[in-house]
C-alpha cells in the first residue's frame, strides 16, 4: 500500500503543479471565465446524461415486452436499477473526493456508454438485466453538483445547484419525447444506439473541458489512506452537527409522494383512466413545471430567504400537498396539486443539498452529494412496496393523508429543534 500511497501522492503533486501552472497569469478575470466555463460544461453534461436516461426509460417497457418480460419482471428490472444506483451513489461521491471531479464525470459517462452498449445487444432477458450493471457508476447529476459545489462560494451555492433542476427538466421533456419517437418510428434499439453515441461524446466533453482539480488544494486532508468503499468514512459524515437531522427530513418528507410517483404509471391508468400518450403529456407538464420552478423561483428565493426558512416552508407546503392529494378526484385536480408539489420537491432538494454540503469539510462534499443522490433510488427501491400496499388496501387518498401526517410531524420538529445550520452569506 505504501507504493500505492506514494503513487497517489505523486499524482496529487502533479495535479497541484498542473493547477499552479494553470493559475499563473490567470488571476482575477480569466480565472472567473474558466470557472464559469467549467460550470456551464457541467450543466451541459448533466443535461445530456439525463436526456439519454429518460430516453431509455421511454423505450425500456417496449424492449422488455418484446423480449417477453411481464409486468412483475419489469418491476424487478426497475428495482435492480434502483438498488445499483442506491449502492453506487456514496461510492461515486468518495471516488470524486479522492480522484477529482473530472475523473468522476469521465467514469459516469463511460459507465453510461457501457450501459447503452449492453442494452443495444440485449437479445435475451438475462442480457437485459446485465445491462443494468453499469448503472452503479452512472451519476452525472451528482458529478455536476460536485463541480458546482467546488467552484461556487457557499453564498451562491443553493442558486447554482437549483439551476441543475433546469437541466433535469430539459432532460425529462426531450428524453421522454425522443425515446418514444425513436423507438416507434425507427425501431426499439435505435434509442440505445443514440444513447451510446451521446455518452461517448459526453466522455470526450468531460475529458477536454472539466478542469483537473476544481477544489481548493488545502482541503485535501489525508484522503489517500482511506478506501473508496469504506462504509465507516460514509457514516462519519452523518456525525457532523445537523447532518443526520437534515438527512432524515430529506428522506421522509417526500417518501409518501415518492411512493405515489413510483406507482404513477399504474395509477394513471386505473385511477385517472389515462392513455399512454396522455401520461406522456402529463410527464412533459411536470418537466416544464420543474424547469420554471427550479430555474426561476428557487434561485430568487435563496437570495432573499435564509435556508432555515426555506426548509420549513417546503415541509409546510409538502403537508398542504398531502391534503390536496387526499381530496383529489380527477386528473385536473392533480395538475393543480402538481404546482405546490413541484415547488416543495425542488426547494427541499436544493436547500438540503446546499445545507449538507456546507455542514461537512469541503474535502467530503463529493461523498455527501453521493449520499444525497441515494435518496431518489431509495424511494424507487422501497416505493413500489409501500405504494403497492397503500394503493391496494386504502386507495389513492391514503398517499395524501400519509404525506400530511409525516410533514406536519417534521414541521413541528423543525420549529422545535435547534438544528445548527451554517448560514453562510459571504465567505
Amino acid at each position: 500500500t505504501r507504493t500505492m500511497n506514494s503513487k497517489a501522492s505523486s499524482g496529487g503533486e502533479e495535479e497541484v503543479s498542473a493547477m499552479r501552472t494553470e493559475t499563473l497569469g490567470e488571476r482575477g478575470y480569466s480565472g472567473e471565465v474558466k470557472r464559469g466555463q467549467a460550470i456551464l460544461v457541467a450543466y451541459l453534461i448533466a443535461t445530456l446524461e439525463l436526456t439519454f436516461l429518460f430516453m431509455q426509460m421511454g423505450a425500456m417497457p417496449y424492449l422488455a415486452k418484446s423480449l417477453g418480460l411481464d409486468s412483475v419482471g419489469f418491476g424487478y428490472l426497475q428495482t435492480t436499477f434502483g438498488v445499483l444506483q442506491l449502492v453506487g451513489g456514496p461510492i461515486f461521491g468518495r471516488f470524486a473526493d479522492q480522484f477529482g471531479t473530472r475523473a468522476a464525470l469521465i467514469l459516469s459517462c463511460a459507465s453510461g456508454s457501457a450501459f447503452f452498449l449492453l442494452m443495444s445487444i440485449s437479445t435475451s432477458i438475462p442480457l437485459l438485466f446485465l445491462s443494468r450493471l453499469p448503472a452503479v457508476f452512472m451519476h452525472g447529476l451528482p458529478g455536476a453538483q460536485k463541480v458546482i459545489t467546488d467552484l461556487t462560494a457557499p453564498s451562491q451555492r443553493a442558486d447554482a445547484l437549483g439551476k441543475l433542476g433546469l437541466c433535469f427538466g430539459i432532460g425529462m421533456i426531450v428524453g421522454s419525447a425522443l425515446g418514444g419517437v425513436l423507438s416507434t418510428k425507427f425501431g426499439i434499439f435505435v434509442p440505445t444506439y443514440v444513447g451510446l453515441l451521446g455518452n461517448l461524446i459526453n466522455t470526450m466533453i468531460a475529458m477536454v473541458w472539466i478542469p483537473l482539480q476544481a477544489k481548493p488544494k488545502s482541503d485535501h486532508h489525508d484522503m489517500e489512506n482511506s478506501n473508496v468503499f469504506s462504509i465507516r468514512e460514509i457514516l462519519r459524515l452523518m456525525k457532523f452537527p445537523g447532518v443526520m437531522e437534515i438527512f432524515i427530513v430529506k428522506v421522509f418528507s417526500g417518501l409518501p409522494i415518492g411512493s405515489f410517483l413510483v406507482m404513477f404509471s399504474i395509477i394513471s391508468m386505473d385511477f385517472f383512466g389515462l392513455e399512454a400518450v396522455e401520461s406522456g403529456y402529463l410527464m412533459s407538464y411536470f418537466g416544464v413545471l420543474q424547469m420554471v420552478i427550479q430555474g426561476l423561483v428557487v434561485g430568487k428565493l435563496t437570495n432573499h430567504c435564509t435556508e432555515r426558512t426555506l426548509l420549513r416552508l417546503s415541509v409546510f407546503v409538502f403537508a398542504g400537498v398531502g391534503l390536496g392529494m387526499a381530496l383529489m378526484r380527477t386528473v385536473w385536480h392533480y395538475c393543480i396539486v402538481a404546482v405546490p408539489l413541484m415547488f416543495a420537491f425542488s426547494t427541499l432538494g436544493t436547500i438540503t443539498d446546499s445545507i449538507l454540503t456546507k455542514a461537512v469539510p469541503s474535502s467530503d462534499t463529493g461523498t455527501m452529494l453521493g449520499i444525497c443522490a441515494s435518496v431518489q433510488p431509495l424511494t424507487r427501491t422501497i416505493g413500489p412496496t409501500i405504494g403497492g400496499v397503500l394503493y391496494k388496501q386504502f386507495g389513492v387518498s391514503s398517499f395524501g393523508y400519509l404525506q400530511l401526517i409525516v410533514n406536519i410531524g417534521l414541521f413541528i420538529y423543525l420549529l422545535k429543534s435547534k438544528i445548527p445550520l451554517r448560514e453562510v452569506k459571504n465567505q
